[in-house]
C-alpha cells in the first residue's frame, strides 16, 4: 500500500472464479434439466447435476454482485464498500483501529473483523443508508452472539434487545427506525467487543495484522497533513 496522498483501493479476493462458477452452475443446471425432459431413467444423475449446478449458479452470482473494492482510502477517510452501499467514516473520528480479539478463559482469539472504535457515531448515522443499515444488522448476528458469549451480565444484554426497537438519543440527536436500530446495536458492541463498527478481512489480498498496520500508518499520515 502506498503512503501518499493518493486515494487507496483495497480489493477483494472474494470475487475470484465467480464468472466461472456462474457458467459452470448454469451449464449444470441446464444439463439437469435436459436429461429430466429426455432421459427418465437417469432421474438420481439428473438430480445431481441439477442441485450442484444451482448451488454453484447461487455462489457464482453472489460473488459477482459483491464489491470489487472493499476499502478505499483518501485524505478525508476510510470508505467501506458493500453490496447494499457504502459507508465512509473520517480520520478525525477514528478513536481506535485494531483486530477483534475475544477472550475465551486463559486465552485470547483473532476474529476475521477489522475493528472501528469511533469518537462519535453521530456521522455515521447521519450518512448510512437505510439499506446497508439493513444489510449490517443481519450480518452483525455472529458478533451479537459473540457478545452474548462473551460477557456474563444477560440482564445487560436483555435489556438491549428490550429496547432495540426503541428511539435513540446520541448526543442530543435523536434517531428513530432503522437507523436507532443500527445505532443501538453499535454502542453495545462497543460496550461488549470494544468498537462500533466491523469490516470482515477474511477474503482481503493482505494478513490482517498487515492490513491493520498499514491502515494505521496511513491514517497516521492523513493526520499529520490536516494539522500542517
Amino acid at each position: 500500500m502506498s503512503m501518499s496522498n493518493e486515494s487507496v483501493a483495497i480489493r477483494t479476493l472474494g470475487k475470484r472464479n465467480a464468472l466461472t462458477l456462474t457458467i459452470v452452475g448454469a451449464l449444470f443446471v441446464l444439463l439437469g434439466l435436459c436429461l429430466f425432459v429426455s432421459w427418465r431413467e437417469s432421474f438420481i444423475v439428473a438430480l445431481v447435476c441439477f442441485s450442484a449446478g444451482a448451488v454453484a449458479l447461487v455462489l457464482g452470482i453472489a460473488k459477482q454482485i459483491e464489491p470489487e473494492v472493499i476499502l478505499r482510502l483518501d485524505a478525508q477517510g476510510m470508505v467501506f464498500f458493500h453490496r447494499r452501499g457504502q459507508l465512509q467514516v473520517s480520520w478525525q473520528n477514528i478513536q481506535r483501529l485494531d483486530l477483534l480479539r475475544v477472550q475465551r478463559g486463559v486465552d485470547w482469539l483473532t476474529l476475521p473483523y477489522l475493528g472501528i472504535k469511533l469518537k462519535a457515531i453521530n456521522p455515521v448515522l447521519d450518512t448510512i443508508s437505510p439499506r446497508l443499515a439493513t444489510g449490517l444488522l443481519a450480518e452483525q448476528r455472529a458478533l451479537v452472539m459473540t457478545a452474548v458469549a462473551n460477557d456474563d451480565e444477560l440482564q445487560s444484554l436483555e435489556h438491549y434487545l428490550s429496547a432495540e426497537f426503541e428511539p435513540l438519543v446520541v448526543n442530543g440527536d435523536r434517531y428513530r427506525g432503522l437507523l436507532a436500530m443500527f445505532g443501538r446495536r453499535c454502542l453495545m458492541l462497543d460496550k461488549y467487543l470494544g468498537f462500533h463498527l466491523y469490516i470482515p478481512v477474511e477474503f482481503l489480498p493482505l494478513a490482517p495484522e498487515q492490513l491493520l498496520r498499514q491502515l494505521r500508518e496511513y491514517r497516521q499520515q492523513q493526520l499529520l497533513a490536516l494539522d500542517k
